[in-house]
């Protein structure tokens, strides 16, 4: 193999490395998520489908995004009135746990003709 074909695979292993988010040290549990998603409820819907105005739909989002989310929140990177109270006591697992009860949600969208 040329020194550039190596140096490329080599670039290109890195890169994708770096874009593999950490796992949480025990694996996301869908099944208690759901359990903990009670909390969400009243705001976010145990679908994930928001049940008041000013909270967005969650159902089928990545697993990535929502950690990412409350872990904003949580850190006060983030801030809004409810979510940064809520986020403030969940552990990693209880994110990691949520995030894949709403990401297991299966959304389908029909486009009007």
């Amino acid at each position: 193999m040329k020194r550039s074909a190596v140096s490329f695979t080599l670039v290109a292993t890195m890169s994708a490395a770096l874009c593999i988010p950490a796992l949480p040290s025990e694996a996301a549990d869908a099944a208690a998520g759901r359990k903990k998603a009670r909390q969400c409820q009243t705001c976010h819907g145990i679908d994930g489908i928001a049940k008041i105005p000013i909270a967005p739909h969650i159902a089928g989002e990545s697993e990535i995004y929502l950690v990412t989310q409350l872990k904003a929140f949580r850190s006060g990177k983030r801030t809004h009135e409810i979510m940064t109270v809520i986020a403030k006591d969940l552990s990693d697992q209880d994110m990691a746990d949520l995030a894949a009860w709403y990401a297991s949600i299966e959304i389908t969208a029909t486009l009007p003709e």
